[in-house]
């Protein structure tokens, strides 16, 4: 009698857990992130992130290196990796290739000299202070941008300092170079290499955290709208059950990320969904449709 119960317990049990888990075939997870950094210095602040996964999940969690911000988008829409963490144009471009793709968390940002505590951030257009004192003195000069799809690096100037200045980046300034990442972008500009940089807030505010400038090293001479912070998002198609273990280790008993969240200048990892995003959808839609 007592084997028959025990039976009948366990087909429960399958009923409700079977479906849900029976999706969740694979035996890893696997990781993108956009490259603002160099890789090196990705991976080794990814590292408590991976392993409060790893220890949650109980599966294996590695990164996958990436040389662009396409090639993470590339990963995600295809199916290459399970999870990136995105700039918010990129997660719109990943959006408009594959729906499903969800994103479920974000960062609280630290209080910084160019960036307001919160969960929002800008793209900044920053330039030597001699020779250049005003937007206007930058007319034929040179400017850098990070990645085509960087959102305060690329698409945010593109579309709303372009319309700042009534014309096209191309048209204003007389050389504009992509870097590939916000770092070689400010190393750039420390170099004398360019005259200008658009560039992240969070990152200017890395550089002066960590003495690479003083706040008075550059001139601020243009600040986009405010912009929600990266998103972390799931591929399409990812199991449901494996997807709350992700939430659980990411949101929750936030203390075991706490080294996690320090070299990111961060306070919190918030759950967020389309919504946070649905201006940035709006304005780059507008934007293509200008074009």
């Amino acid at each position: 009698m007592r084997a028959i119960t025990l039976l009948i317990v366990m087909l429960v049990a399958c009923l409700f857990a079977g479906p849900a888990m029976a999706r969740c075939t694979q035996q890893s997870l696997r990781i993108a992130v956009i490259p603002k950094k160099s890789m090196e210095t990705l991976l080794q602040e990814q590292k408590p992130l991976i392993e409060r996964l790893s220890d949650v999940t109980g599966m294996p969690v590695e990164i996958v290196p990436s040389s662009s911000y396409e090639s993470v988008v590339d990963a995600i829409v295809s199916g290459g990796v399970d999870i990136a963490w995105l700039g918010p144009a990129s997660y719109v471009l990943a959006d408009q290739r594959d729906p499903r793709i969800e994103p479920f968390a974000s960062l609280t940002i630290s209080r910084g000299y160019f960036t307001p505590a919160g969960h929002h951030y800008q793209a900044l257009l920053l330039a030597r202070k001699e020779p250049v004192g005003d937007i206007g003195a930058l007319r034929g000069k040179r400017v850098i941008l990070t990645d085509p799809a960087s959102t305060s690096g690329s698409v945010v100037p593109n579309a709303e300092f372009s319309r700042r200045i009534g014309q096209p980046l191309s048209q204003f300034f007389g050389a504009v170079v992509y870097s590939g990442s916000h770092d070689k972008s400010l190393d750039a500009l420390l170099e004398k290499k360019v005259e200008a940089a658009f560039v992240s807030s969070v990152r200017a505010d890395a550089y002066l955290n960590a003495t690479k400038i003083e706040r008075d090293t550059f001139s601020v001479l243009w600040r986009s709208e405010p912009i929600y912070y990266d998103p972390f998002v799931f591929r399409g198609g990812l199991c449901e059950a494996l997807k709350q273990r992700v939430r659980d280790a990411m949101l929750n008993d936030q203390h075991a990320l706490s080294t996690f969240l320090e070299s990111q200048e961060a306070s919190a990892i918030v759950p967020v969904s389309r919504a946070e995003y649905a201006p940035l959808f709006n304005a780059m839609t507008a934007s293509a449709a200008d074009k």
